[in-house]
């Protein structure tokens, strides 16, 4: 994917932006291969309640690999829990984004699980600039050629740790990321179509063509972007916005007037809670639309449209 030409300079102030904002304290449908949990270290006994930062080894990057967790007081394995997996922006990491303001709070009230892997390292792009790493602001000459793929790969691998150990709700997985994390939420909210209950693109680096989008099909998605943002424009965001219009996905796009690129996705509660009551509205849906059991636990069939469900005229 081509993203917006950005300056050198624009890029230092990104990255500075990143680490200062975000140093706050630490409180199409997947394949089957994509959801074979490795195992994560210290797996046992989960802290509920608090951040945790935990690693698993990734065989294919042939290292260990960090994620943040979030598990609400409470959560048992008897209640499937509706899941968030949260992907951070560029130069950021898991402990920075789930730290933002009102994303523990908001998952403690509603008792979400929130989840945040690295996305193998801080410019991996979860897949969405392609497989390799060219490109600006992509991957260096330490990185490995492959690391759009990896970086893809580890989101599903974290995802798989994840599922086994608690019991998630999988009418309830969401997806939500800033900036890059943005772009990778579309991305990955695209090509998993399906996967994902809503998507919630913040401040969403997007660029490239536009023929992604065709793919989400009717998942909800809720973008968020300031209009005075210096390193994401907005008017790059907006022809995005227009295109998932047209294309009838079901779109809330909030645009904060003055708002920036860092501190009004980083510092704003507010936002983030309208995030989770749209999180909350897009469960209820997806719940609602799941096909009823009949008598002796079969699947009864939804009626087709303009049928009714007895199917009499």
């Amino acid at each position: 994917m081509q993203l917006h030409r950005t300056s050198s300079t624009s890029y230092a102030l990104l990255l500075a932006l990143l680490f200062v904002a975000t140093a706050v304290p630490l409180c199409a449908q997947a394949k089957a291969k994509d959801l074979v949990a490795p195992e994560a270290a210290a797996t046992k006994d989960i802290a509920q309640g608090e951040v945790v930062i935990r690693s698993y080894h990734m065989e294919e990057a042939k290292r260990d690999i960090d994620f943040a967790l979030y598990v609400p007081t409470g959560n048992d394995a008897k209640t499937p829990a509706p899941l968030v997996v949260l992907l951070h922006g560029l130069g950021s990491n898991p402990k920075q984004v789930i730290g933002y303001d009102g994303i523990v709070e908001q998952a403690e009230q509603r008792g979400y699980v929130v989840v945040a892997p690295y996305g193998y390292n801080e410019r991996g792009w979860y897949g969405s600039r392609g497989k390799g790493k060219e490109g600006a602001f992509f991957g260096n000459a330490k990185d490995p050629d492959n690391l759009g793929d990896l970086s893809e790969r580890d989101v599903f691998h974290v995802l798989a740790i994840v599922e086994k150990e608690l019991r998630i709700d999988a009418k309830r997985r969401f997806l939500m990321g800033h900036s890059m994390g943005g772009a990778g939420a579309v991305y990955l909210g695209a090509t998993r179509k399906g996967m994902w209950a809503g998507l919630a693109p913040l401040a969403p680096a997007l660029g490239g063509p536009m023929d992604l989008l065709q793919q989400l099909g009717k998942t909800p998605v809720y973008v968020v972007m300031g209009d005075k943002d210096r390193l994401v424009p907005v008017a790059t965001v907006r022809k995005w916005v227009e295109e998932m219009k047209r294309l009838e996905v079901p779109l809330t796009y909030e645009e904060i007037a003055g708002g920036d690129h860092v501190r009004v996705i980083t510092q704003n509660e507010e936002m983030v809670g309208r995030v989770f009551d749209f999180f909350d509205d897009a469960g209820e849906k997806a719940t609602a639309d799941e096909p009823k059991k009949e008598a002796g636990g079969r699947t009864k069939a939804k009626p087709a449209d303009g049928e009714s469900s007895s199917g009499k005229d």
